[in-house]
């Protein structure tokens, strides 16, 4: 499993990536668009910002896993948004957008976890290393009202 330093370090490693690539690398890996994911801190208030992939996409909408490569523990933003669902997120370096995240029901996930493998093994075997529920995040746009 990670550590929150690989964790942290990976992040860091892809933003200077897509930063001294000015948005050329980086904004794809195995056929999933990258996310920025900016969520605020269920203790500090303080916005977090984190990269994922997203390997379902419907329209403008985005599943996200909570995988955490595979750790026992659920990833610190997953908490923020159980928290908060109040999110922003950037598309492939795009500008941010106000989105809302909402953890999948058992029904949802039922439906879409057979799709996440079949777009990226890798998360079966995330799946495997943990006897946590892997949880699947949805993040869809707000109305331009709510913004």
């Amino acid at each position: 499993m990670p550590s929150n330093f690989a964790l942290k370090t990976m992040n860091t490693a892809h933003r200077a990536l897509l930063k001294v690539s000015c948005g050329k690398l980086g904004n794809d890996f195995s056929g999933m668009p990258s996310i920025e994911l900016v969520t605020i801190g269920r203790k500090s208030g303080r916005p977090h910002a984190v990269m994922l992939t997203a390997p379902i996409v419907d329209g403008d909408a985005y599943v996200v896993v909570a995988s955490r490569g595979g750790d026992p523990q659920h990833p610190a933003w997953l908490h923020n948004v159980r928290d908060n669902p109040d999110v922003q997120v950037s598309v492939r370096s795009g500008p941010r957008q106000p989105m809302t995240a909402r953890i999948a029901n058992a029904e949802e996930r039922a439906e879409l976890w057979p799709r996440v493998i079949a777009a990226q093994k890798v998360y079966a075997g995330y799946q495997k290393k943990t006897t946590r529920e892997i949880p699947l995040v949805l993040l869809t746009p707000k109305p331009a009202s709510a913004n």
